[in-house]
């Protein structure tokens, strides 16, 4: 298994899958757990000057995709 301190990270793109997929009420993060367990890899990548970008997703849309209650943004 490749440990990310024995990869070249050095000015390269870096695409990191995390797990946001987290409680919300009324639009606020209810539990910022998954989101805080994820900071020490962002800021390695970060610190090799590294530019990161995070894929997740958030909620079961149930088939309406257009439901900006799911968007990360």
């Amino acid at each position: 298994m490749k440990f990310i301190e024995n990869i070249d990270l050095y000015n390269k793109k870096v695409l990191i899958r995390v797990d946001y997929n987290v409680p919300l009420e009324n639009g606020e993060v209810k539990n910022d757990f998954r989101i805080k367990q994820s900071l020490e890899t962002i800021k390695y990548c970060l610190d090799k000057n590294a530019s990161v970008v995070l894929m997740s997703h958030l909620g079961r849309p149930d088939g309406n995709y257009d439901n900006d209650n799911f968007s990360l943004e």
